[in-house]
């Protein structure tokens, strides 16, 4: 019996238990859209933007319809194009580098914090004189929020200012966290996340946001998301996107965030739990002081020679998943290595792309659960 039990996959996400949890909620949620039928810019859609800005403290929140295109959204907002440069760290999803590229700007390459995976403030400065060097004019920072936690937000935003750069905070990864005391969503120009169904405060499908105290903005961003339109959708004032978020997902979403803060607190305790039983075998990931993490991933560094492939392969065999990002930083990647690198070359996020692996982390993941994970960790790098 206890082999049967033992041979069970572990789940990398849960939704299938947050579903569960949701239950009836959710279903009366789809049932009210389904009955008025108002399926683009329903009455949920603004709901869903209150709740929201309420939450992250930001006086503006225009929902789109993924994370990209709320990157995309901010910086043709911002007029961003050709002979532009924006600032991105290499170790990050390809999204982030990009929606400056479908810009016509360059995106810059810079490097990674070796404890924290988040852009390095030197890197940062290395990059605006790289891109300087090559002819571009700097415009722009996009830090990431990488796996959960905040990025340096003081030093990014003490550099830009000095350069006169906007901050265009990525959250995908990050929304629901803290940096300093604030919740992400009220630091820099603008922060954008994702609603993707994997993200800690998912949809059922695509989605996203942008969160801004600019009150100009907003009213742009809500132009550029409905093709750019003026006085009616017949009055076009502005290139734009078909960027809504559609009425279903926001629905779902408004029921999500209601037990948002209770599942962020539940990610905290498995976190804690995987650093008291790995921090002597593995490299566990740290928070800098006055960060907070809602634990997108969970994401490890394997000691100097390990076989990775190897490693996930034994903890595949007890049903156990993995997986590994970024196997390539976006620097190291076809569609992006002929864009310019901060001078000094991406060292770190080399090093991490080669040793990197994502465990299981979700907001029910019981103890006896995740002592099995542990367990088979620490037994495949034993052998």
């Amino acid at each position: 019996m206890n082999q049967h039990m033992r041979s069970e996959p572990v789940p990398f996400y849960d939704l299938a238990s947050q579903r569960q949890r949701l239950g009836a909620s959710i279903d009366e949620a789809i049932s009210r859209v389904m009955s008025h039928c108002l399926f683009i810019n329903g009455p949920e859609v603004t709901v869903l933007e209150k709740a929201l800005a309420e939450f992250s403290g930001a006086k503006h929140v225009v929902s789109c319809a993924s994370g990209t295109d709320a990157l995309l959204m901010v910086l043709m907002a911002k007029k961003v194009g050709p002979g532009d440069a924006v600032l991105c760290p290499s170790f990050t999803f390809c999204a982030t580098g990009e929606a400056v590229a479908l810009t016509g700007a360059t995106p810059v390459f810079v490097d990674v914090d070796e404890t924290t995976f988040n852009i390095d403030p030197e890197s940062l400065k290395r990059g605006i004189a790289t891109a300087r060097q090559r002819g571009l004019k700097p415009v722009g920072v996009i830090p990431v929020d990488l796996f959960g936690q905040s990025a340096d937000h003081d030093a990014i935003g003490a550099i830009a200012q000095a350069e006169g750069l906007f901050v265009l905070d990525d959250a995908a990864q990050g929304f629901g966290a803290s940096y300093k005391g604030r919740r992400i969503g009220s630091l820099g120009l603008a922060t954008a996340t994702s609603f993707f169904p994997t993200k800690p405060l998912g949809c059922f499908g695509d989605g996203g946001a942008i969160f801004t105290n600019d009150e100009k903005l907003a009213e742009t961003l809500r132009s550029i998301r409905v093709h750019g339109q003026g006085s009616d959708k017949y009055d076009n004032v502005r290139l734009g996107l078909t960027g809504r978020l559609d009425t279903m997902q926001a629905a779902v979403l408004i029921e999500k965030l209601k037990i948002f803060d209770d599942e962020i607190a539940a990610r905290n305790r498995v976190a804690e739990r995987y650093a008291r039983g790995l921090d002597n075998v593995v490299t566990v990931p740290r928070l800098a002081e006055g960060c907070t993490s809602v634990w997108a991933q969970y994401t490890i560094r394997l000691p100097k020679g390990t076989d990775r492939d190897g490693f996930a392969g034994a903890l595949k065999a007890q049903g156990i998943p993995t997986m590994v990002y970024y196997a390539k930083s976006m620097h190291q990647q076809t569609a992006y290595r002929d864009f310019p690198v901060a001078d000094g070359g991406l060292p770190v996020s080399e090093k991490l792309s080669g040793n990197v692996i994502s465990l299981p982390i979700h907001a029910y993941l019981d103890e006896v659960t995740q002592a099995r994970v542990i367990e088979a960790v620490r037994g495949a790098l034993s052998a």
